[in-house]
């Protein structure tokens, strides 16, 4: 890059935060997606809302591509640069929880504030912030917003989208937008944040969020039912939507992820079973607590769970969900490559999709773990291989390929809540239409004229 370009971006940012090395630069040319790395040619790590701009302003001027770039826990290619010539902004050093208010019940952030350290902040207020995505201790709210993501809660207290009041982001010329505000109701203007949410950094650069908070449940009970057949376990799932029940969480494990994750965490599991559902209800009222559950668990025996296991104690129950928080490191270790992949059915149908992952993975003659939020029919089927063998990746593209088809016959989405980067863009036109497409890269080129925000993503 131009050194009196470098000198520009050093003076908005400080020497120290502008990175140009080629051995600095390296950690920023990937995410956690399979995918060929793109060192880009600078990071820019503003501190405030004023570098933040001047930033984007200078980026754009000078026709350099932008990624906006958090803890870089994307799974589907959406921070990988798209150019050698492309510009990282780091959001990391905008991390200042701004306003957490008891009162009006909301809270004002920016978008480098760690998922899991809010809650926790939060939770000091006695309120209570749901979205918890299974990287909640390393991911950043900014890109929770930019990917919709989602969490274990999601079943019954939804996904980012359902907690996002407000936003503030700059656009192309460097100027700030504002969208949203603190009021429970507001349809000032177009809904820009609707807009704004799970554009995966295509259409602006958030600089700050407003997030609605709740008060927490008074009462909760977390259960482990488990089973000699996983296609048992997700006819449950099935089942205890069918009666209208709605758990906090509805998680699925299959024995090859009870295997890994035991091995992994000490946690207690159950190696010699089929498959494993961790499910928690929780609510204000103990008494409706302990009927839900009981209903919840002869449902369970009903389907055919061979044994019920009730956690004790708070202790007990963190324990549990932290070993179905670490299945992804844990099915990561056995082979040199995991491919996390995000195929998403209505609920009904989530016995048809774990039968056709488990047929896919005997066709293709491949090691697939199967975990996921079986209550919102949100699996997570991965493939454990090695890249490096041609022959067998050969056959993990074509596992891919027919995962997705199948998801999408049977009403399904590409993804619930990875996104869709470069990994997938290729498969949108599948899932909608032409028009669709022609439509939304439209509406991109209006606000992105040059076409410079997170290129080669989401829309081809």
């Amino acid at each position: 890059m131009n050194k009196n370009l470098i000198k520009e971006f050093i003076n908005i940012a400080g020497a120290e935060y502008v990175l140009y090395e080629e051995v600095d630069r390296q950690a920023y040319s990937y995410d956690a997606a399979v995918l060929t790395p793109q060192i880009p040619a600078l990071v820019v790590m503003p501190a405030t809302q004023e570098q933040l701009g001047k930033t984007v302003k200078l980026a754009y001027k000078n026709s350099l591509p932008i990624t906006v770039r958090g803890a870089g826990t994307n799974l589907s290619g959406a921070v990988i640069p798209s150019s050698a010539e492309s510009v990282v902004i780091l959001t990391n050093r905008l991390n200042r929880i701004i306003e957490i208010n008891e009162q009006d019940l909301y809270a004002v952030v920016e978008p480098g504030v760690i998922t899991s350290v809010f809650a926790e902040a939060v939770s000091t207020h006695g309120l209570f912030y749901p979205p918890d995505p299974g990287s909640q201790t390393v991911s950043t709210l900014g890109g929770n917003v930019a990917l919709n993501a989602g969490g274990l809660r999601g079943l019954k207290y939804g996904v980012t989208k359902d907690y996002l009041m407000g936003i503030e982001f700059f656009d192309y010329n460097g100027d700030l937008i504002k969208t949203g505000s603190r009021t429970v109701k507001c349809v000032t203007g177009y809904n820009l944040g609707g807009l704004m949410l799970s554009s995966e950094g295509t259409l602006g650069v958030f600089s700050q969020i407003i997030l609605k908070l709740v008060p927490p449940p008074k009462a909760s009970k977390a259960m482990m039912a488990v089973y000699d057949d996983i296609n048992k376990a997700s006819e449950t799932v099935a089942a205890i939507i069918a009666a209208h029940i709605i758990p906090c969480t509805l998680e699925i494990l299959d024995k090859k992820c009870l295997k890994y994750v035991e091995a992994y965490t000490k946690a207690g599991l159950p190696t010699e079973a089929d498959a494993i559902l961790l499910i928690e209800v929780d609510g204000n009222h103990l008494q409706g607590v302990e009927e839900d559950a009981e209903k919840v668990m002869e449902l369970c025996k009903k389907c055919g769970a061979t044994n019920i296991k009730v956690a004790k104690d708070e202790d007990e129950k963190h324990k549990i969900w932290e070993a179905r928080r670490n299945a992804l490191p844990a099915l990561a270790r056995a082979r040199p490559t995991t491919v996390l992949e995000d195929a998403t059915v209505p609920r009904s149908k989530v016995p048809a999709m774990v039968a056709a992952v488990n047929r896919i993975a005997k066709k293709y003659n491949l090691e697939i773990g199967t975990f996921g939020h079986a209550g919102d029919g949100n699996l997570h089927p991965t493939i454990l291989c090695d890249r490096r063998d041609k022959e067998e990746f050969k056959r993990v593209e074509a596992a891919v390929d027919e995962i997705f088809d199948t998801a999408l016959n049977l009403q399904g989405t590409l993804s619930g809540e990875h996104g869709i980067g470069m990994a997938k863009a290729k498969w949108m036109e599948k899932e909608t239409n032409r028009a669709t497409i022609e439509f939304s890269k439209n509406l991109r080129r209006a606000l992105d004229p040059k076409y410079l925000f997170n290129a080669g993503k989401k829309i081809l």
